[in-house]
């Protein structure tokens, strides 16, 4: 059967499989709606957790991103995984004992504010509409390639997909969706890169692969062969850190606390029963995504090894070894449709020159060679996971089986991410704020029509991406690092946080961040344009925008204890109640304290 129509087949049925939970599990209720009625069991809120939080950036962008930056792309790893390390220890158990359903909604109650809660939705929705924007991207390449339609159209398509069933199930449809989902994503992740490493190295494990030997039986490892292929062509090696030190601790730190403040996440924790439950889904959900990451560098690093042997054969130097042109393989002209994968005949050879033109000294060797620069013009890191089983020669049914997982991975975490929205608005604006009376049938259109908004401006903006799906995730993840996770860390461990340190922290957190992303990224209101070039040259103190949620946690932590010391304590009845959130009921019992 050929690949078009396989891929129909395969993405069709996981499509009607979704549609089909949603209209099953479907919310009756603003409870089932906002927390599927807090009855999913541990084990299943973990594999939901884990494809709520495995987007398109883990399985589409995060193996490209590690294919073209080897060493430095480990941060990413580091980064996610970790992150939810501290969701399991700091946050998740006592926000499940605080019992409500949004993390607006326990800021606002925590610092005795209305106004809290507004800055806290405010800084939801900025986080989480970036994120979904990374979401969209991600569907639009896969649709572009697989279903072949433009970029834009498959946007929309996915938009279309996300709104049927997340509008209709709510938290409960989508939890039992995104479990499917994740069987989908990791199954179709796991697949072709057994296939892979089997056909490279020998070794069906990949996680083992990728510190193998090559099977062709040379005796070198598959890494030092991905470092002489590179060196030869003017790269640096693969396994060499090419950042700083400083900045990529920095983005580590900022993609880890960043993870422990998604409100996308956090509001999977109150779906168990009970608090204990919220910590066994953490860790349920670590092993889950672990399937996936200890994958991932063996992912990265035999697609860019397969990708570059394929376009740049023979020793470099040797004109009558690159490959020609008009003889390029299917999957090359597959991507070349979608816009992804671009090629300019620099020259007029008719053969393809593929070198790192930014290395002066590899240039003048090119030069004397009669090459005119790089002639590969774009080469989208996204398309790496996707276009990587065409590259070595799968069966049809394993591209379309990555087809498929790539979109549930996008669908699933968007589908989160825009039920996290529409709670913001639904329950914390309207019900909590505005309208206080409304019923409750009333809040649960309001509820759905506000995610149909919110799936209108991520599609738009999604259109308009400013960077691979990985980079703007990344932003996400610094927006939620610099203003909700501080909020919700001092809500729970400082009983003497008041409501205007809180304020003033958050809002000092999320502009200090938006201000530096704006700088350098300067496209969130025109998109395509940057204010300043977004080099390390022009970055304040080599802090790269990804980077930057760190410190804008620091400000943010800085600014809160700042204005909390100089004014009013909160309440006292607030500070018994952080203790009775940290304390569990019948502590001291046993010592009479």
């Amino acid at each position: 059967m050929d690949l078009q129509t396989l891929t129909y087949l395969i993405v069709g049925s996981t499509f009607a499989l979704y549609i089909g939970i949603a209209v099953w599990a479907r919310a009756s209720s603003t409870g089932e709606f906002y927390v599927a009625g807090k009855g999913v069991h541990p084990v299943a809120n973990g594999m939901a957790t884990a494809a709520d939080w495995m987007s398109a950036a883990s399985f589409i962008s995060m193996a490209g991103l590690i294919a073209f930056n080897g060493y430095d792309a480990s941060v990413y790893l580091m980064g996610w995984t970790g992150g939810y390390v501290l969701l399991a220890m700091l946050l998740a158990p006592y926000l499940r004992k605080f019992g409500k359903f949004t993390v607006p909604e326990f800021i606002g109650e925590r610092y005795y504010s209305q106004a809290a809660r507004i800055v806290a939705v405010v800084c939801l929705i900025v986080a989480s509409i970036t994120y979904v924007i990374g979401q969209m991207k991600g569907v639009g390449v896969a649709f572009g390639r697989f279903l072949e339609v433009d970029f834009s159209t498959g946007v929309m398509v996915g938009m279309g997909i996300v709104f049927v069933y997340a509008v209709l199930g709510g938290m409960k449809g989508i939890t039992y969706t995104q479990i499917a989902q994740y069987c989908v994503l990791i199954f179709a992740y796991t697949v072709p890169a057994i296939f892979i490493s089997l056909h490279l190295t020998g070794n069906p494990l990949p996680q083992l692969g990728l510190g193998s030997t090559m099977a062709d039986g040379s005796g070198t490892y598959m890494l030092d062969k991905l470092d002489q292929v590179l060196v030869e062509l003017g790269f640096a090696e693969y396994t060499a850190q090419k950042g700083t030190s400083f900045n990529m601790i920095l983005l580590t730190l900022s993609l880890m606390i960043g993870t422990a403040g998604l409100p996308h996440v956090i509001i999977r924790f109150f779906t168990v029963p009970k608090v204990k439950d919220a910590r066994s889904s953490a860790g349920w959900a670590l092993v889950f995504i672990a399937i996936l990451y200890t994958t991932a560098p063996a992912v990265g690093s035999m697609a860019r090894l397969n990708l570059t042997e394929t376009i740049q054969t023979g020793p470099v130097g040797d004109a009558n070894a690159n490959l020609v042109y008009e003889n390029r393989p299917q999957w090359f002209k597959n991507w070349e449709k979608t816009g992804l994968l671009a090629f300019e005949d620099k020259n007029g050879d008719g053969r393809i020159q593929y070198y790192n033109d930014q290395n002066a000294e590899f240039n003048t060797k090119a030069d004397a060679w009669g090459w005119k620069g790089n002639e590969m013009t774009k080469v989208d890191r996204d398309i790496m996971v996707l276009a990587n089983p065409e590259i070595a020669g799968l069966p049809n049914w394993v591209i379309a089986l990555v087809a498929a997982g790539g979109l549930a991975a996008a669908l699933s975490t968007a589908a989160g991410l825009l039920l996290a929205i529409s709670s913001a608005i639904s329950h914390d604006l309207l019900k909590g704020v505005f309208m206080p009376q409304i019923s409750e049938k009333n809040e649960l259109m309001a509820g759905r029509v506000a995610m149909g908004g919110a799936i209108l401006v991520a599609g738009y903006l999604g259109m308009n991406p400013p960077g691979f799906a990985a980079q703007v995730v990344a932003l996400a993840f610094g927006l939620a690092a610099s203003s909700i996770f501080p909020a919700l860390m001092m809500g729970i461990f400082y009983k003497k946080m008041n409501r205007a340190g809180a304020v003033a922290g958050m809002l000092a957190g999320l502009l200090s961040t938006l201000i530096y992303i704006f700088v350098y990224k300067g496209w969130f209101f025109m998109p395509g344009t940057n204010n300043l070039p977004n080099t390390a040259d022009n970055w304040l103190f080599g802090i790269q925008p990804e980077s930057i949620g760190a410190v804008g946690a620091l400000i943010n932590f800085a600014v809160a204890f700042a204005v909390a010391k100089f004014t009013t304590e909160p309440p006292e009845h607030i500070q018994h109640l952080v203790e009775d959130i940290r304390v569990p009921k019948g502590a001291g019992a046993a010592s009479g304290h």
